[in-house]
């Protein structure tokens, strides 16, 4: 069966391990479409490519590149008349122009198309975004929730078709693993994102300034608050203590991860945000590095129990939790165990993979 995918995600060198596993499983003839770049907020995301093993990653253009709700592309339409895919797996949500475009695309080549969802607040969107999602609900053949609170948002909001609940990617245990450090003498805290108010990086700093002076802060991200968290350090006469860093290319996360005694990720629910994955969690547990959340939306899930949870916006209780993992290194290394096993059970690449595939032969009806 072929099996043509859409993901400006793909654009992220990591992430494209998945189509790996995916060729891998032996009856798929898999064509990923990407674009070249995509544009996150002021940072530009260029396509990480890898050698493309099992799959034909093809690059083509997108409009409107960075306005989520509206970007598409133009060229999809004589894509898939080319390739005459069996189905159309698109990596979007249902109310964006770029799965309402690649759905009518999907139609007139004769394919069967999917969509997938993170989307964990049950949103009502103005026209033209509802008339698009009703068009996707009614079209598609199925649909991907990442997560059980996304699939609950799909049935509240009249999605009645076929639902499997598999997170968008996992990580690759190879590549994602614990490594060999040198002793630090300083303990170090992490985080890894973007620098924006939502991800409760003031609760993180006001938690840091309670556990006195045997820390440091490493930071990998870009975002509004970078300037003012080094004018936070410069303030106190601790700028030395921060380590802060550009935005990372995928391929350089395993190595600042492993560089962490702890990863926190502290983020706040907004009206129309909440927390819907948190994939440095997933990342960290890889690498046998102990986490800490908040209980925004579905950190508690991801992490389950093997890692350490916090109210959000609650800088003593994530204090106390960053010192029990700073006092303990027994506690700190068991969780850091737990996380690498439970990242083996749910959330490798290779297990992604599985569950996917077996949503397409369910779609086609093959064995």
């Amino acid at each position: 069966m072929r099996v043509v995918m859409l993901s400006k995600a793909l654009v992220v060198g990591a992430y494209q391990q998945k189509l790996y596993e995916i060729a891998a499983l032996g009856d798929i003839d898999l064509v990923a479409i990407v674009p070249p770049t995509w544009r996150d907020g002021a940072r530009l995301q260029r396509l990480e490519r890898r050698p493309a093993e099992g799959y034909r990653l093809l690059i083509t253009p997108i409009a409107w590149n960075g306005r989520f709700h509206w970007h598409y592309y133009p060229r999809l339409p004589g894509l898939l008349r080319e390739l005459r895919p069996d189905l159309l797996h698109i990596d979007e949500e249902p109310y964006n122009l770029a799965t309402f475009h690649a759905l009518r695309a999907a139609r007139r080549a004769g394919a069967r198309a999917l969509f997938f969802s993170w989307q964990n607040i049950a949103r009502a969107y103005p026209p033209p975004f509802r008339w698009m999602e009703r068009y996707a609900y009614a079209h598609a053949e199925a649909a991907i929730a990442g997560t059980p609170s996304a699939a609950g948002v799909l049935r509240e909001k009249g999605y009645a078709g076929p639902l499997t609940i598999i997170p968008q990617f996992g990580v690759d245990p190879q590549i994602f693993s614990p490594r060999p450090r040198p002793p630090n003498p300083v303990w170090t805290v992490g985080y890894a994102g973007r620098l924006v108010e939502e991800k409760g990086l003031r609760i993180l700093l006001d938690a840091l300034e309670r556990l006195g002076d045997d820390w440091r802060l490493a930071l990998a991200g870009s975002g509004p608050l970078r300037e003012e968290i080094r004018r936070w350090f410069t303030a106190r006469g601790i700028l030395d203590r921060l380590d802060l860093r550009e935005h990372l290319d995928s391929r350089l996360m395993p190595e600042f991860l492993n560089g962490l005694d702890v990863l926190v990720l502290p983020s706040l629910t907004r009206p129309n945000w909440k927390e819907q994955f948190g994939r440095v969690l997933v990342e960290a547990m890889a690498c046998g590095v102990p986490v800490i959340g908040s209980d925004s939306g579905e950190i508690p899930a991801v992490i389950a129990e093997a890692g350490l949870i916090f109210p959000e916006g609650r800088a003593e209780a994530l204090a106390e939790r960053l010192d029990t993992l700073r006092r303990d290194e027994t506690r700190s290394r068991g969780l850091a165990m737990a996380g690498r096993q439970r990242v083996l059970a749910h959330y490798t690449q290779a297990r992604i993979a599985e569950q996917t595939v077996d949503l397409y032969r369910q779609i086609l009806g093959v064995r």
